[in-house]
This record gives structure tokens, C-alpha cells and sequence, in this order.
């Protein structure tokens, strides 16, 4: 059977929240599915325009949370709203803070999320590239120090079927397991 193109099935797409301030320092947010860990300490967007995008090229940061399972609403929230509009984070309830290394807003309610530094944006394509400058882990979703995927319960969006879905368990070892068929 041949499906629309449209909503070809490419997983994972997580649920990524960028934050930024406007140029009256007022909190933005807005939920994006479309990006990735480009290096070490980079990671890539791919956006339409927004306000966010627009407070991106004046202010040259944002942050990066990571949507969760106790923070569906809200995220799903952050992509059906603009802040055009309405103060997104006040109309969530949302509580927030000044990254201490970027100028961006760092949401409370999501237990991690990363600082970036915009170092590029291109209108014509929409790709946004930051460099991550720091990574802010609750202490509640850490196990020996490192994050743990299954505490903390990331989204993925599922664009066949329109949801969000939690991750599944661990099938195997990165780097490991392929190393038995390897002469």
C-alpha cells in the first residue's frame, strides 16, 4: 500500500521547546519535532518563521528543553499557540529563569534543557545551528550523575499517526553488541 509522502514515518522526531526572550526581554516558547545533534556540542533545527526565530536573530541565543511525559500539555501547548498572540509562558503557568550563560529563558518545569549560542541562521532554508554552551539536568532525572532516559521520560512525535509517544526500553549496547560479527 503507498502512503502520502507528507507524512512519511521518520523516527525519531523529539519534542524539542526553544526558548527565547523578545527585545523586551519578555520569556518565548515554541515546540519543534524537526532537529538533531549535528557534533559534539551542536545541535541543528529546522524551522519555519516564528517569533521565535525572529527573537533568535536579534539576540543571538536560545535554550533547548526536552518535552516530557508530565509536560505534554504544555509542549503541545507551545506549537498550537503563537506568541504572536499571547505570553505563551504565562498562559501555561510556566515559571522561568535567565540561562546564566546565554541570553535565554530557562523553563523550570522541564528537567533538562540546553544553552545555546546561535551560530547560524538561514532564512532561505530555515536551519538553525547553536552551539551548546551548557546542559541544565534536575537533579530528579540523574542516576550516577548522568541523565537517565527513563526517569526522565522524553516525547517523541509521531507525525503517521499525529501523537506523542514515550521511548521504549533498552534493546541493546551502542558501540557493543555489533562487535561480535566484527573479525
Amino acid at each position: 500500500m503507498e502512503f502520502s509522502a507528507k507524512n512519511a514515518v521518520i523516527m525519531p522526531e523529539g519534542v524539542f521547546i526553544i526558548g527565547t526572550y523578545d527585545e523586551n526581554g519578555i520569556p518565548n516558547a515554541m515546540n519543534a519535532a524537526w532537529g538533531i545533534q549535528s557534533d559534539y556540542e551542536e545541535i541543528t533545527l529546522f524551522l519555519g518563521k516564528h517569533k521565535t526565530t525572529e527573537n533568535i536573530k536579534k539576540t543571538k541565543a536560545f535554550t533547548v528543553a526536552m518535552a516530557t511525559k508530565d509536560t505534554v500539555v504544555i509542549s503541545d501547548y507551545f506549537g498550537v499557540e503563537t506568541g504572536n498572540r499571547v505570553n505563551k509562558i504565562q498562559k501555561a503557568g510556566c515559571h522561568v529563569h535567565r540561562s546564566a550563560h546565554v541570553n535565554a529563558p530557562v523553563i523550570e518545569e522541564y528537567p533538562l534543557t540546553l544553552e545555546c549560542e546561535c551560530t547560524g541562521w538561514d532564512d532561505n532554508t530555515g536551519i538553525l545551528v547553536g552551539r551548546i554552551v551548557s546542559q541544565q539536568a534536575d537533579e530528579s532525572i540523574l542516576t550516577d550523575g548522568k541523565v537517565d532516559i527513563d526517569k526522565m521520560q522524553p516525547i517523541l512525535f509521531d507525525m503517521a499517526s499525529g501523537s506523542y509517544r514515550t521511548f521504549g526500553p533498552v534493546v541493546g549496547k551502542a558501540f557493543h553488541d555489533g562487535l561480535k560479527l566484527k573479525d
